[in-house]
């Protein structure tokens, strides 16, 4: 189904059962497969392939998904792989800017406003969470979960979780800062990222170990909604959180 005022390029193939949301735009040789389901005043760039069959070999041919928002563009030459029977699904949320050779696996699910620079490579199902930025030529280990409002350095190697709030980055991977220019971005005020600073204080630089470090912050430091955001975070991190760089 093609929606109203839907702009199709030359040389485009859309496959049957595929949902394109009004105003959306589709460039020149773009592919679309079976099982997208494309917001409104979206754009797909030249020669980006969405849905296709995953890079899986457990995939058996399972009906599943690839949802993208609205507002979304996904630049040239990006491929973004249908789910599989884990989840049934890949999703990339509104207002996302996908750049140019970016690669999202089968069941990735990415929230809104986020940003993956130029060649950034997710492995199958990852989890990216609201406005948060990924540098360009960054490769994200399977399975593994990038908080919101989280900044990646380019070129790093993602192999552990990155709690909310954060900036990672260098090799090995490691934690560097809050990433308080973003949030002053976004509207946080000094007292919530002071708050945050005051988090993540405890759990790198007290000395202590991260169940040990968690319980200070419950026991110390002010309810707020990003501190149980960061606290349920690294409470139900199956990789283990990013490290403090020595």
């Amino acid at each position: 189904m093609i929606g109203k005022d839907v702009v199709i390029g030359p040389f485009v193939t859309i496959d049957e059962n595929v949902v394109i949301g009004d105003g959306t735009i589709i460039d020149s040789n773009a592919v679309i497969h079976s099982g997208a389901r494309i917001g409104n005043n979206c754009h797909i760039h030249s020669s980006a392939v969405v849905s296709d069959v995953p890079q899986d070999l457990k995939f058996q041919g399972e009906d599943s998904l690839t949802i993208i928002g609205d507002n979304t563009s996904i630049r040239e030459f990006v491929t973004i792989h249908r789910g599989t029977a884990s989840k049934g699904k890949t999703v990339i949320g509104n207002n996302c800017l996908i750049m140019a050779y970016c690669h999202v696996a089968h069941d990735c699910e990415l929230g809104n406003n986020v940003i993956m620079s130029n060649t950034v490579q997710l492995a199958g199902e990852v989890e990216v969470g609201d406005w948060a930025v990924i540098g360009g030529g960054a490769l994200v280990h399977q399975f593994t979960k990038i908080g919101p409002h989280v900044m990646v350095q380019g070129g790093t190697l993602v192999n552990k979780d990155i709690p909310p709030y954060v900036m990672a980055g260098r090799y090995p991977m490691s934690y560097e800062r809050v990433n308080s220019i973003g949030l002053h971005r976004r509207g946080f005020t000094n007292d919530q990222i002071n708050g945050i600073q005051d988090i993540y204080r405890a759990l790198y630089m007290s000395g202590l170990n991260t169940s040990d470090a968690l319980k200070k912050v419950m026991a110390e430091l002010p309810e707020s909604p990003e501190r149980d955001e960061i606290v349920e975070f690294v409470k139900n991190s199956k990789r283990g959180i990013v490290r403090m760089g020595i």
